[in-house]
Parts: structure tokens; C-alpha cells; sequence
């Protein structure tokens, strides 16, 4: 039987992940998912690990007001309101996409500064400002907060297990920073999926996740491995057009809840 054996949220965009034994669903994916990014002050550019390693060890916990306590090492934790409705809105770039979103304030700017080294400025993402999918899948009104393209990732245990094998060591599952963990299929069985239901909610599986040098970044230590694995690995069995893939991006249709143990149908 395929069951939801894990759930994450990462309410900073690149910043640590939380475990989850239960999670609601709203119209941009798991509630309080990547609502909140950090861009570079001058420029509004968004800021990832795949330029700053060292956001694997920045912890964002999301609580239940929409705020976010922001705490890495070395430094004191900070708790930050949700941006009220008249908040200041800040130009920022995530990709392709420019937006104009709440700025959390000069006290949360000065805490993120200091830990990136530069002028650095922290964003939230109402559902009511959020941006449209990748296009060309999914349905014109799907809609992303501020993950990279779609709502919501999942991976197959049994994926994970092969890609380790072939690798030759245990991989986290975090490096690869799924929503949705689901257990009892076969290696890739997700590739073929294109609607499951998990609990009341149904999920539109849109598109393979094309994987990057994030990947390669241990998420307790925040160093790069020096042999570019897994993704090494990956290019070699997994590759397509657009790059290695692993895990599929899903669209939720509709909201509701979701808790770690819930049986997996696949309806398509």
C-alpha cells in the first residue's frame, strides 16, 4: 500500500526545512510553504543556497499567525510579524518573475544583513500577490508562493534508496527538499503518475523537477561535496532536455489537511 511517509515545509526560501506529522493545504500548496524569501537589497534579486551555502543552516519556523522566527548559529533569534496590509511593498526578482511584495521591516533587514555579509532585505508572499505556475502546465489559475516554480514537490522513498545505492553512500532526503515523501512504490513510480489523492485532496502531477548544484550541499553542514554528488549520478542515469530530474512538482486542487501515515491513490 502507498502511504505519505514524510512532509516538509520550508517557510524561508532555501532556509532549513521543518518535519511536519501534519500540514493543511491552501491555494499556494502546504500553508505557510516558502511564503518568505530573502533578495539582495539594491537589486531585489532573490537569494538561495546555490549562491549562499551557508542559508542550509538559517532556521525559519512559520507559526500559525503567518510570522517567522528566523535563528542560526552564533547569532540571537528574532521573531518577525506578518507585514501588515499597508506594509511597504519591495520590487524583487525570483527567476523570470518580478513582483512587488511586503517588506518585513528594518529590524528583520539588519538580523539578515548580518547573517548574509550584505545589504539583504526579508519579503513575505500573500496569496494574493503570489505568481502564476511555470507556464505551459498546469491550469492558468495555479498559482506558487515563492518556490522555484510549482507548489509543491514529491519524491518516492524508493527512489531516493536507488539513487544512494547507485551513488555508494546514504543521501538525506533533504538535500532534495520535497513537500510529500510517499513509501510502498517501486524506484521513479512517480514518473508515470499524473493525478493521485491523499486523504480528501486531489494533486495534479505536472512536471519532473529538474535538480541543480544545490543538490550537492549537505543540509547539516552546509558544505558542497567535492565529487558534485548526487548530482553527478544523476546527469548519468536521470538526465532529459532540461536536466537531471528527480521528483515530480504537484498542484494540490483544493485544500484540506494532510498527516504523515495517510494512504495514496492513484487515480491517473
Amino acid at each position: 500500500m502507498l502511504r505519505l511517509s514524510a512532509l516538509y515545509r520550508y517557510p524561508l526560501k532555501s532556509g532549513k526545512g521543518e518535519t511536519l506529522q501534519q500540514a493543511s493545504l491552501d491555494k499556494l500548496g502546504l500553508e505557510g510553504d516558502r511564503r518568505w524569501m530573502l533578495v539582495d537589497e539594491a537589486s531585489g534579486r532573490f537569494l538561495t543556497q546555490r549562491a549562499v551555502s551557508d542559508m542550509s543552516q538559517l532556521s525559519a519556523l512559520w507559526n500559525a499567525t503567518g510570522g517567522l522566527t528566523l535563528s542560526a548559529p552564533g547569532s540571537s533569534p528574532i521573531d518577525i510579524a506578518l507585514p501588515a496590509s499597508d506594509a511597504e511593498l519591495r520590487g524583487v526578482t525570483i527567476w523570470r518573475d518580478t513582483l512587488r511584495v511586503p517588506d518585513a521591516g528594518d529590524a528583520a533587514g539588519a538580523w539578515v544583513s548580518e547573517f548574509i555579509g550584505k545589504p539583504t532585505r526579508l519579503v513575505q508572499v500573500p496569496e494574493t500577490l503570489a505568481r502564476t505556475t511555470q507556464a505551459g502546465y498546469g491550469k492558468d489559475d495555479d498559482k506558487v508562493a515563492f518556490a522555484d516554480g510549482f507548489p509543491l514537490l514529491l519524491i518516492g522513498q524508493a527512489s531516493l534508496e536507488d539513487l544512494s545505492q547507485r551513488v555508494g553512500r546514504p543521501l538525506e532526503m533533504l538535500r532534495f527538499r520535497p513537500n510529500l515523501v510517499i513509501e510502498g512504490s517501486e524506484a521513479f513510480a512517480e514518473d508515470s503518475w499524473k493525478r493521485i489523492r491523499i486523504g480528501d485532496v486531489e494533486f495534479r502531477v505536472v512536471k519532473p523537477c529538474s535538480r541543480c548544484i544545490l543538490t550537492t550541499i549537505d543540509p547539516k553542514t552546509g558544505e558542497r561535496s567535492d565529487d558534485r554528488e548526487p548530482l553527478a549520478t544523476l546527469q548519468k542515469y536521470r538526465a532529459q532536455e532540461d536536466g537531471a530530474m528527480f521528483g515530480q512538482n504537484l498542484v494540490n486542487d483544493g485544500n484540506g489537511r494532510l498527516e504523515v501515515g495517510m494512504p495514496v491513490t492513484i487515480l491517473e
